[in-house]
């Protein structure tokens, strides 16, 4: 079949691979404009438009996909179906009711409709996930679904480790959908939930209004592409709190470290920890504001810090080394 694709993440090239492996490669791949990116600010395109052009397939970048001019550049490609993956952009009509659509979403609906389904699963402790193949509507994931297949989330799994076996399933299941064009079904109305962006204030922990279990969670589901972070008070933050990133954590049993107060930072031995609302939270790797990310005790080495938190003391002091 003749395809059109409209994508922009990561996560969307790797279904863009495969489709173009596929006898459904795309005549036109449709992305986002140019954005500033990085510390310097520096306009680059999206992945999927580097990806594309990589594979030879043409790419348009409209500043807005509804409007006649993008309506007519995916016209133009006289494509059999249009496939959306992680297009970051909502569709309406016209658009929608011009073409055959199919998009490919993380999660089995109507479980983790939205914008952020890998991140709210794992967040939200799920033991298993998947990808669902959808007609897309005015509704935003609630349109029938066509393919489903589940994939298990690992005690250890991450949004960077997971989302790639997502990615790889979801190409699989797209050209299943095409090859077979199976008939789409309603999604049901019970068991829906929803999986919003993520924003900005989500990324800071607060160890003194949340767990150390809902906390590692927070890390796992943010890394390594949104990224987690403390407020550290210490010597190098005499001003005030600096961040401190966290890449991994894992929460402590009562055996494994007696509780701390919540919000004081604590070194035992060569752990770094953190105390929460309910149990203890260990700092495996951490990235300073500005710096390389590095393991936890790395970090501990080269600095002195006392306290985590909005309403740690204006006055720092070393890091208490707890027996």
């Amino acid at each position: 079949m003749r395809t059109v694709y409209l994508g922009t993440s990561e996560f969307a090239v790797a279904v863009l691979e495969r489709l173009a492996r596929s006898e459904h490669r795309p005549a036109l791949a449709v992305t986002r404009p140019d954005r500033p990116r990085g510390r310097g600010r520096r306009l680059s395109p999206p992945p999927v438009a580097w990806a594309a052009r990589e594979l030879g397939i043409e790419v348009a970048q409209p500043e807005r996909v509804n409007e006649p001019e993008a309506r007519a550049l995916i016209a133009a490609a006289r494509p059999d179906v249009v496939v959306i993956c992680a297009f970051g952009a909502l569709l309406r009509e016209p658009l929608l009711c011009e073409h055959e659509m199919l998009n490919v979403h993380p999660s089995v609906l109507p479980r983790w409709r939205g914008a952020a389904p890998i991140e709210r699963a794992i967040e939200a402790s799920d033991e298993v996930t998947g990808v669902s193949i959808m007609r897309p509507t005015l509704e935003m994931d609630a349109g029938p679904v066509c393919l489903a297949r589940e994939e298990a989330i690992r005690p250890d799994d991450d949004y960077g480790s997971l989302s790639p076996r997502l990615a790889e399933l979801g190409g699989e299941l797209l050209v299943e959908a095409l090859d077979r064009q199976p008939e789409c079904f309603e999604q049901s109305s019970e068991g829906v939930t929803i999986a919003p962006k993520i924003e900005p204030g989500e990324r800071r922990l607060d160890p003194e209004a949340s767990s150390a279990t809902a906390l590692a969670r927070r890390v796992r589901a943010l890394t390594p592409h949104v990224g987690a972070w403390l407020e550290v008070w210490g010597a190098a933050a005499v001003a005030g709190a600096e961040r401190l990133g966290v890449r991994a954590a894992r929460a402590l049993t009562v055996e494994e470290a007696p509780g701390l107060p919540p919000g004081e930072l604590a070194a035992r031995g060569d752990r770094l920890l953190v105390g929460c609302a309910e149990g203890v939270l260990q700092l495996l790797e951490v990235q300073p504001a500005g710096g390389r990310a590095m393991e936890a005790t790395a970090w501990l080495r080269g600095r002195g810090a006392t306290t985590v938190g909005s309403d740690a003391p204006p006055r720092p002091a070393p890091v208490r080394r707890a027996r």
